[in-house]
């Protein structure tokens, strides 16, 4: 590959994936580097799928998402913990839709979108964290 080749749209899409993810990774002060490890192992994974199937690179973020809150889950506990509901047992947010355009995090308890995939700092910004 030649110095002025454009990034792929596929490559786009997987730094974009890995970009927000982080983002809310950061927001939710669990950006440790073996975490950030974790956002790098699925984007690896999802590059093949993408390659496999070009249509699902709007999809990546959503799916590097739940890579990550699944891959969290089993070492760490729930991520991201629902800062709407006040109230009641911590739950984990959800990613809406599972494999779609515009991926949110949601709060099926509350019913409601909490924020974009990326955009989680902007949600729980200054709630103080108990």
């Amino acid at each position: 590959m030649g110095v002025m080749d454009p990034v792929s749209p596929l490559e786009q899409a997987l730094h974009a994936a890995r970009a927000l993810v982080l983002a809310d990774l950061v927001a939710g002060e669990v950006a440790e580097a073996d975490v950030v490890s974790l956002v790098e192992d699925s984007v690896i994974q999802r590059r093949w799928w993408v390659e496999q199937w070009p249509e699902g690179a709007d999809y990546v973020a959503g799916l590097v998402a739940q890579d990550v809150q699944d891959a969290l889950l089993e070492r760490y506990g729930r991520w991201p913990l629902c800062p709407v509901c006040g109230s009641g047992d911590p739950h984990a947010l959800d990613i809406e839709p599972e494999l779609g355009r515009d991926p949110h995090w949601v709060c099926h308890k509350a019913g409601v979108k909490v924020a974009a995939v990326g955009s989680l700092g902007r949600a729980t910004g200054g709630m103080p964290s108990s």
